[in-house]
């Protein structure tokens, strides 16, 4: 399971050969925000759209605002480096593939997100929901839902949200969750580490009564978290395009019978910063 690889191609390939990676016998899970800010997007979007099955992918924040530059929707970002994507003759191709992934894997005992996952949510709810996005990208509503994704409400889970609001709720949660309250409320102001929490919020790992605890979760999104010494819950984005490191979570299994795996976190320093 790799973090935020947010287009630092090189960094990314220097991971795979550290691992030994093969395509044949490996599976690389990329938990989401695979392009922007790094100097190589369209190499990164490449890798992971041409190696199929062995690389698994989810979508981040950053993915998801390529498909709404793409769809004329947003007008980049002055940090944003999603000009050669744009440009590229495979675009469409790559665009569509970018399309079609989820927000929600599960694999090997764990369930990876982008971001974070709401108190009021079990492992199978989320799921759920992932599968109630999917179904939205992939209808005739995209435009439409791309063009509203964006916003900040509602920001607490209700099991009566419908249409574009119930999936606004999702895509917030899933790729933008860092901090939110004891009934779920969610914060997006705060990007720092949790000292710098409003009062009453906490990371949403920490939610009390977190329907989804105990149960093994990897998520990126959250360069600055710190010290996070839990069995449960696995931070992999470790600042990459900011100048810090690339960070790979190596399940490997105990026993052919045996459906646990241990955990090994691999690092490559990335010596690219954001482009400014």
């Amino acid at each position: 399971m790799i973090g935020d690889v947010q287009g630092c191609m090189p960094s990314l390939q220097t991971l795979l050969d550290i691992l030994d990676f093969s395509p044949s016998r490996d599976t690389a899970y990329l938990l989401g925000d695979l392009v922007n800010r790094g100097p190589d997007s369209l190499g990164v979007l490449r890798w992971a759209a041409n190696a199929g099955t062995s690389a698994p992918c989810i979508l981040g924040n950053h993915d998801l605002n390529l498909l709404a530059v793409a769809h004329g929707l947003r007008k980049p970002g002055r940090k944003d480096t999603l000009g050669e994507i744009l440009a590229a003759p495979d675009r469409n191709v790559l665009l569509d593939w970018l399309q079609h992934l989820p927000l929600a894997r599960q694999a090997h005992g764990w369930l990876m997100v982008h971001a974070g996952v709401l108190p009021q949510w079990r492992v199978e709810d989320a799921l759920a929901l992932n599968d109630e996005f999917q179904l939205a990208m992939a209808g005739p509503d995209l435009t439409r839902f791309l063009s509203v994704m964006y916003g900040n409400t509602p920001d607490q889970w209700d099991d009566s949200l419908e249409g574009m609001d119930r999936l606004r709720l999702v895509v917030n949660a899933f790729t933008r969750l860092r901090l939110c309250d004891a009934d779920g409320r969610m914060e997006f102001d705060t990007k720092d580490d949790v000292a710098a929490a409003p009062p009453g919020f906490m990371p949403w790992f920490d939610a009390p009564g977190r329907k989804s605890a105990g149960h093994p979760i990897a998520f990126g999104h959250w360069s600055t978290l710190r010290n996070v010494q839990r069995d449960d819950v696995l931070p992999l984005d470790t600042g990459c395009v900011w100048g810090g490191c690339l960070s790979a979570a190596r399940l490997q299994p105990v026993g052919a019978r045996d459906t646990s795996a241990t955990v090994e976190v691999i690092s490559v320093p990335c010596p690219q910063a954001q482009v400014p």
